[in-house]
């Protein structure tokens, strides 16, 4: 494996330019609860995502309770540990979300990016299971 959350760098590169990923959290019995689609970015070698309705959304509730969950994107399917570190490259991550979605139009960017956004932020570390 490669990069500090053990993506490897072929899984770094699919997951960062899929345009949306999907993601199921674990319920206390470990089965998954049903898959969210939202967008997704790389950051070096960090794979982003961000509860666009905020705090109360229930995946992103489920994450913070759970730390577990399982992704897909591009074809790649993993289980993963949800980070909200708050040492977040949080303008990295607003440029590249930018760079990437800006063409959906300013409204549905603006509620993954900027100082609101960052609170919500969690960083998907692949699980060695």
């Amino acid at each position: 494996m490669s990069g500090a959350d053990d993506w490897t760098e072929g899984e770094l590169s699919v997951i960062g330019n899929a345009v949306e990923l999907e993601l199921a959290t674990r319920k206390v019995d470990g089965s998954l609860r049903p898959y969210t689609t939202m967008w997704v970015v790389r950051v070096g070698d960090g794979i982003y995502v961000r509860s666009a309705g905020g705090p109360t959304r229930g995946w992103y509730r489920h994450a913070l309770t759970s730390g577990k969950g399982r992704v897909r994107a591009g074809g790649i399917e993993r289980d993963v540990r949800f980070d909200q570190d708050i040492s977040s490259p949080h303008s990295d991550i607003d440029r590249t979300y930018h760079a990437k979605y800006d063409r959906y139009g300013p409204g549905p960017v603006s509620h993954v990016t900027g100082p609101g956004s960052h609170p919500v932020t969690i960083r998907l570390i692949r699980s060695q299971s």
